[in-house]
């Protein structure tokens, strides 16, 4: 039987997305380079028709973590790059895209592990609750899998760069307005938003040519819809982060 040539990479596929996200984080600034640097961040993954079906999920609630793969929708480009500039290397050192985990990839396609906090129905929408993510709000989810910890987890497994976890955190203090408006917020309405900041700037989100620098400079991030205003201040020898306001 003769083979058929193979279709054009932009025929081949069509992807419709399963789930779109509604997440703590409103943009890309502040978010977690990977899953798991918070475990405070919570999202809701709206289950779009025709798979918002409970059947379609069933058995789920044993796995505590899943896998998702997702489009970088805010990173999509009419050209791609071979080479990109990791963060973790200090964005000077490049390496192959495919050697990396940028978002700027030829078919923008993530990759997430998140913490599965199980099924519910809203307002006759279907929702599947997450927490442990790096998803911004608006993120298409395109599958959704069990996470196999026999399978998933290589204990040997090596990179050779970026092997294990950032450590390094600074000292996050809030000023006494932000803690005013905390108090004031609803904690169902913004789980674990303290930890949360304290994740998000602890980790110093500004661009690595910018990391270790005191300045006048007030930075903001959007959790929820909250603006969280901070800057970086040294204090001693060690440089920490002061959170202002949250409103």
């Amino acid at each position: 039987m003769p083979r058929h040539p193979s279709r054009p990479a932009q025929e081949a596929l069509t992807l419709t997305p399963i789930a779109i996200t509604r997440s703590c984080f409103r943009d890309k600034f502040g978010v977690p380079r990977q899953p798991g640097l918070t475990l405070h961040a919570h999202a809701d993954l709206i289950i779009q028709s025709p798979f918002d079906r409970e059947d379609a999920f069933r058995g789920l609630e044993s796995a505590s973590h899943l896998w998702l793969t997702f489009q970088f929708h805010e990173a999509v480009r009419a050209e791609w790059r071979p080479v990109v500039r990791p963060p973790r290397l200090g964005g000077n050192k490049k390496m192959g895209v495919f050697a990396s985990r940028s978002p700027f990839r030829p078919n923008s396609l993530g990759l997430s592990v998140v913490r599965n906090r199980g099924i519910i129905r809203r307002d006759g929408k279907l929702i599947l609750q997450i927490s442990d993510h790096d998803l911004i709000e608006g993120t298409p989810i395109l599958d959704i899998k069990p996470y196999l910890p026999f399978a998933d987890s290589i204990p040997e497994a090596s990179l050779g760069w970026a092997e294990s976890a950032p450590t390094e955190r600074m000292e996050v203090m809030f000023l006494p307005e932000a803690r005013i408006q905390l108090s004031q917020l609803s904690p169902e309405l913004y789980p674990d938003l303290q930890a949360l900041i304290e994740d998000v700037v602890s980790y110093d989100p500004r661009p690595s040519f910018r990391r270790g620098q005191e300045e006048e400079r007030i930075y903001g991030a959007h959790l929820y819809d909250l603006n969280i205003r901070f800057r970086f201040v040294n204090r001693g020898p060690d440089q920490c982060v002061e959170v202002l306001t949250v409103c």
